[in-house]
């Protein structure tokens, strides 16, 4: 049975969901006392979760004017990115071999999940699955900081996440390279998975160009 979230927990997820989503679009002010009213909450749980996002980037603080939703930026992305592959490279060639069929089993049930989220349109549900598809790989390399630094990385770029997800034929491309990877994970061919990874992290970046600045 899934616990209930603490109050600084659900706020946290709702933060994260509204500006996956674009409701907190980048470079938007985060006016605290109607955000706590909106939630329901007090200001105590929303200055934690503010801090929170503001250690991974995705909020700025400025003295006297408060928080807001930090502009989208290529360079910080592509930073992220490089620092994923460094990551998810290492933890990819130690998990392939340790995968069990129970691992893939559910990498297949999370690629099904992202299908039917893209199918309903629904970004935050397809985040969440894809999300769950590529940290049952990285988890299965028995590395768990590793895997936390990681986790970091990618709570700092939801945002892009979403204006990519927003194209169905980006939808289109994420599918056939999970199913691709998940081909190479069941022929125990770690070195083809990390290139898979790879060029999955590529072409991500390629579209985001033509859009982040």
């Amino acid at each position: 049975m899934k616990r209930p979230l603490t109050t600084q927990e659900f706020v946290l997820a709702e933060l994260r969901r509204a500006i996956l989503t674009g409701e907190m679009s980048p470079g938007s002010p985060i006016r605290q006392d109607s955000l706590a009213e909106k939630l329901g909450v007090s200001r105590v749980p929303l200055r934690e979760a503010l801090r929170t996002l503001e250690g991974e980037g995705q909020v700025i603080y400025r003295p006297h004017r408060g928080y807001q939703v930090a502009d989208l930026s290529l360079d910080d992305l592509l930073e992220v990115y490089r620092i994923r592959e460094l990551l998810e490279t290492e933890a990819t060639l130690r998990a392939v071999p340790l995968m069990s069929s129970e691992d893939i089993e559910r990498l297949e049930q999370a690629e099904e999940d992202i299908m039917r989220a893209a199918a309903a349109d629904d970004i935050v549900a397809m985040a969440a699955a894809n999300r769950q598809f590529h940290f049952t790989v990285l988890e299965a390399s028995g590395m768990p900081r590793l895997t936390r630094l990681v986790r970091v990385m990618w709570d700092a770029t939801d945002a892009y996440r979403a204006l990519y997800y927003s194209s169905a034929d980006n939808r289109a491309r994420v599918h056939a390279e999970h199913k691709a990877i998940i081909a190479a994970i069941r022929a125990g061919d770690a070195a083809e998975v990390v290139r898979l990874w790879n060029e999955h992290r590529a072409g991500a970046v390629s579209t985001l160009r033509t859009i982040v600045q």
